[in-house]
């Protein structure tokens, strides 16, 4: 899957940009701050309908206008496609595709599958269980429509349940209607959720491998362990659980156990990375993460995503920096890329490395002046 051109208005800093873009290697040069970030947050949002950095829809308009557009040009599965949204302030997103709009955003989901790297990452090692589980959740849902279709169906039975906890309702046969929906997708999302940590376990120990400089069977040994509901009875009912817990829940007015408490463990020898890993270690583990997560959603979808780079370099040594760059450029793995970098020596040396197509922009308070892009310079 190619993004050839993108077109933006009143996006968060950026008045107004159309960029065409390289089928390989795309590169934004600027300080912090000046709206490389945002472009990259434009694409993600076209592909996912929301915002990487979780903001509001109203944060992403640009301050002082009354709406944001976004239109990008695309070629998927060799054909052409345009995805357009506008965005307004108390209403909901329109997204069109070809000029027809989505009846739900939810059907977008997947079709135009993205992996973005940024700076807060981090979240994923040292942050709540939460945001693991959210980054399971958007992976495996861009792979499967039937498990987003069971995360929905889910969490409108968990809202329900926990209305009726907070309300104090005592009726034992509206508990069970409410507990059989829960039960049937639990078990469907559970089971997608450990296949999910099982095939992406050998893609992302490679990478880290890779990126960390290690020799096979030298170094830290990187691992992901799905922690579900069930334990290690992975025939156990939620329906059953949920039963005998709902004394508790009653009490403490919220449902104790299910899918929306499942976390993931990330390891290095063994030991919590969370608790154990520096901050180079970090850094390198979630590049792993999300270079395995290309890699997933590549064999899932049979498209190569886009890769969105966002200052991936920063707090990584010299070597782990230089295997990065080998590793994104590698035409065999990677289709287009897009990097942003206040480094120039980083980007000049990713095209040294390429020798192929790419472009160039020089970022500065929202608007993107193109370098001649033919050659490194």
């Amino acid at each position: 899957m190619l993004l050839n051109k993108l077109s933006l208005y009143n996006f968060k800093n950026i008045s107004e940009a159309t960029l065409e873009f390289s089928p390989k290697v795309n590169c934004l040069l600027g300080n912090n701050g000046m709206g490389k970030s945002n472009l990259l947050d434009a694409i993600y949002t076209l592909s996912h309908c929301r915002s990487f950095c979780g903001v509001t829809d109203a944060m992403l308009i640009k301050n002082g206008a009354d709406f944001a557009t976004l239109r990008g040009s695309y070629t998927r599965r060799d054909t052409p496609e345009e995805l357009t949204m506008a965005i307004r302030p108390g209403r909901r997103k329109s997204l069109k595709r070809g000029g027809k709009e989505y009846s739900r955003l939810t059907e977008h989901v997947g079709s135009f599958p993205i992996v973005m790297i940024a700076p807060h990452d981090i979240d994923l090692i040292r942050g709540s269980a939460e945001e693991r589980r959210r980054w399971m959740d958007m992976v495996i849902s861009q792979s499967s429509p039937r498990y987003l279709d069971a995360l929905l169906r889910y969490g409108t039975a968990l809202e329900q349940r926990n209305r009726m906890l907070r309300d104090g309702i005592v009726d034992h046969t509206l508990y069970d209607a409410v507990e059989t929906v829960m039960d049937m997708a639990a078990q469907f999302i559970a089971d997608s959720r450990r296949r999910f940590t099982a095939e992406l376990t050998p893609m992302f120990a490679s990478r880290y491998n890779a990126i960390a400089g290690h020799k096979p069977g030298e170094g830290e040994i990187a691992g992901l362990e799905y922690q579900s509901w069930q334990g290690e009875d992975t025939e156990m009912s939620l329906r059953d659980l949920l039963d005998s817990a709902r004394r508790h829940d009653e009490i403490v007015k919220h449902t104790s156990v299910g899918p929306h408490r499942d976390d993931i463990d990330m390891t290095l020898n063994s030991m919590s990375a969370r608790r154990t890993a520096s901050q180079g270690q970090c850094k390198t583990f979630t590049v792993a993460l999300r270079l395995a997560q290309y890699e997933f959603l590549h064999k899932a979808t049979g498209m190569k995503p886009l890769l969105l780079l966002d200052d991936v370099f920063d707090k990584l040594d010299a070597s782990r920096v230089e295997h990065i760059m080998k590793l994104a450029t590698s035409r065999s793995s990677f289709g287009q890329i897009f990097i942003t970098d206040t480094n120039r020596t980083h980007l000049d040396d990713i095209m040294n490395i390429t020798g192929g197509d790419y472009r160039m922009w020089e970022v500065n308070n929202g608007t993107f002046t193109p370098h001649n892009s033919a050659t490194p310079i």
